[in-house]
């Protein structure tokens, strides 16, 4: 145990962050490895690799993620308003190559040099926005909601043209409950509702895969080819299948079929093999997290540390609720990756970055220290 009379640099740290949302978080890393080695084995052996290969790689990605998580918490507000900059800069850069000579697959541009750009944009988006929101809040003479305005367009449109509807979709969600803090006036929050719903339609009607996914949802008998809903289906079989208690480890069936099982659909492979309550403690696991994290958030006498702590709880949950939503066929698929459980290196790491960013901003800190100003970034 660290005493509080010790002056290191880690016992300030120690000290000052908030160990509900650490432990939280170190739950959902151990969950991770036990949950990647029931759902992972018969996909590496369906690719002719060793039974663990991906249990081994998360593993590692997550060693290297907690790392990453860790280190980052050290860092000062400014200091992450700063590496968040770097990080969108690096980020959609990378992203935009990936448009140009990036592998297709699945019909989308998303990938290149091995890594996923968008979803390490995401957490710099959080961070810029909060910093341009609060600091038009705070200041008459600083343009922060029209740099906010403005972020939005320059990030969303490349991943529209990937296309990435789920990362755009959770991207405009974390945005519009930032505008939304801002306690900006109610027309311009119908305003931006307004155009939420017109991009809706849009990308209905010109995106032909996003209309497939939702007529395919809303009515099941339309003249889709049974593959199109292959996974939802399955993961639904899962759960039933599951029951209450669950089959038991290893015991599983569905996930031998299931072709994402270890990653976008591990959730219904926990719910076969160790029951529908169990996938409840996972969701309060969540929940204890995020509601955690909207908490602090609340307490927090920085501007910007309050917006930066809702903007990335929010991501964070928001995105844990799509995934759960698509496993238990409640939206139409979106592709997205249960935080911290779901197997993907880019996945992973953008989530510990995140979090990193979270727990940073969450420390307590001398009132003193939020007085400074923080115009600068």
């Amino acid at each position: 145990m660290v005493s509080r009379a010790e002056r290191s640099a880690f016992a300030d740290w120690w000290w000052t962050v908030d160990r509900w949302l650490l432990s939280g978080l170190g739950t959902l890393m151990v969950l991770g490895i036990v949950l990647t080695m029931a759902g992972s084995p018969p996909v590496a052996e369906r690719l002719g690799l060793s039974t663990f290969h991906f249990v081994n790689r998360q593993v590692l990605f997550l060693s290297f993620g907690a790392i990453v998580l860790i280190g980052i918490s050290f860092l000062s507000p400014r200091q992450v308003r700063r590496a968040a900059l770097g990080l969108f800069v690096v980020g959609m850069g990378l992203v935009i190559l990936a448009l140009l000579f990036g592998v297709e697959v699945k019909g989308s541009r998303r990938w290149i040099l091995g890594v996923q750009p968008s979803e390490f944009v995401k957490p710099a988006f959080v961070i810029l926005a909060a910093w341009a929101f609060s600091e038009g809040a705070r200041r008459r003479d600083v343009p922060g909601t029209l740099l906010a305005m403005g972020l939005l367009p320059i990030t969303i449109i490349p991943l529209v043209m990937q296309p990435d509807i789920g990362q755009t979709m959770l991207i405009s969600i974390v945005w519009a409950s930032l505008f939304f803090m801002a306690g900006l006036h109610w027309l311009w929050v119908g305003g931006i509702g307004g155009m939420g719903v017109v991009g809706g339609f849009a990308a209905y009607y010109y995106l032909p895969h996003v209309r497939l996914r939702v007529e395919k949802f809303l009515d099941p008998g339309t003249g889709a080819m049974p593959s199109d809903t292959f996974q939802v289906d399955t993961a639904m079989e899962s759960f039933i299948s599951g029951g209450w208690f669950g089959k038991g480890p290893g015991e599983g069936t569905m996930k031998r079929i299931l072709p994402d099982s270890h990653t976008d659909f591990i959730f219904a492979v926990t719910g076969e093999e160790f029951g529908v309550l169990f996938c409840m403690v996972i969701v309060g696991v969540f929940a204890v997290i995020v509601l955690r994290g909207l908490y602090v958030a609340s307490r927090n006498e920085d501007p910007f540390c309050r917006f930066a702590a809702a903007g990335l709880i929010m991501l964070f949950g928001v995105q844990s609720a799509i995934n759960m939503a698509v496993n238990l066929h409640l939206m139409p698929a979106k592709g997205m990756t249960l935080p911290f459980i779901s197997y993907g290196g880019s996945s992973l790491i953008s989530l510990a970055i995140g979090m990193g960013f979270l727990i940073a901003v969450t420390r307590r800190r001398p009132r003193a220290e939020i007085a400074r100003p923080v115009s600068d970034t």
